[in-house]
């Protein structure tokens, strides 16, 4: 695939999704807790008015694990323990082909779910609009090599969240955990294309045909950070960095260890 500034990414519903964003983190959203069907067509119909718009491009299931639904984000019983709920995610998926079919989102997709949870959805026998992508995080230290080909298997595009490691203010981020900017095999290869580090990384994803999501509060870092359409890693670079993968997660859903949806618990 050529990539130029305004490359798209064909998605398997037809539409179109440019293969590089801007990364934006909401820390009081309240995702988890919206995952009964119940409760999908209200939560899209709230953003929807929120944002002053008559429908979105693509709704995601932010995450497979679920909260009990409220006001509280992470909320507890009587005992501390963070109070679950498991509802059938083939429920949840068959309201969000409702939202599509009613033109309340061109696209439906899904994040941070594993293969056997995209194949719970995939398997549905009434099956009317397959996750047009599967949003994870994915950078030179976890590539998700075995994900992003049964993903491509399918016809699912997978977009890269984290793609230069994560901000340690996220409660969930070992603080002893590596930076991936300042890994020396990834400054090498910079070095060798005029490059920053993160143009590389981004670049590095790219050429391996997923989209990416970079964010950074930075103006200058922002522009530079699209500026990844005018050099091609070579054969050789792209071994060299996929090489780099330890398997390592930064965001490893550590809050919610026992969920019994946690998709971190198979090999991918």
């Amino acid at each position: 695939m050529e990539l130029a500034p305004d490359s798209c990414i064909l998605l398997n519903d037809g539409h179109k999704m440019p293969v590089i964003g801007y990364g934006t983190y909401a820390p009081q959203e309240l995702w988890l807790t919206d995952q009964a069907p119940e409760r999908v067509r209200p939560a899209i119909e709230r953003s929807l008015r929120d944002l002053q718009l008559d429908y979105m491009d693509l709704f995601l299931i932010h995450n497979p694990m679920e909260l009990k639904p409220g006001d509280d984000p992470n909320p507890i019983d009587e005992n501390g323990k963070v109070i679950y709920h498991n509802t059938d995610i083939r429920d949840t998926w068959k309201v969000m082909e409702d939202c599509k079919a009613a033109g309340l989102t061109k696209s439906i997709g899904v994040s941070s779910f594993n293969r056997r949870q995209l194949e719970l959805i995939l398997n549905m026998p009434d099956l009317r609009y397959k996750p047009v992508c599967n949003q994870v995080e994915c950078h030179i230290y976890f590539n998700q090599t075995k994900l992003l080909g049964f993903c491509k298997s399918h016809d699912i595009v997978l977009v890269a969240f984290a793609v230069l490691g994560s901000s340690r203010d996220k409660g969930w981020v070992d603080q002893d955990s590596p930076y991936i900017l300042k890994d020396p095999t990834l400054i090498a290869v910079a070095k060798k294309y005029s490059r920053t580090p993160a143009q590389v990384a981004m670049r590095h994803l790219l050429q391996r045909e997923t989209v990416v999501l970079a964010k950074s509060f930075n103006p200058e870092r922002i522009k530079e950070n699209f500026q990844v359409f005018d050099f091609e890693l070579s054969d050789e670079d792209m071994k060299t960095l996929n090489e780099l993968d330890r398997n390592m997660r930064y965001c490893n859903g550590n809050k919610w260890p026992d969920h019994p949806k946690c998709p971190f618990h198979d090999e991918y």
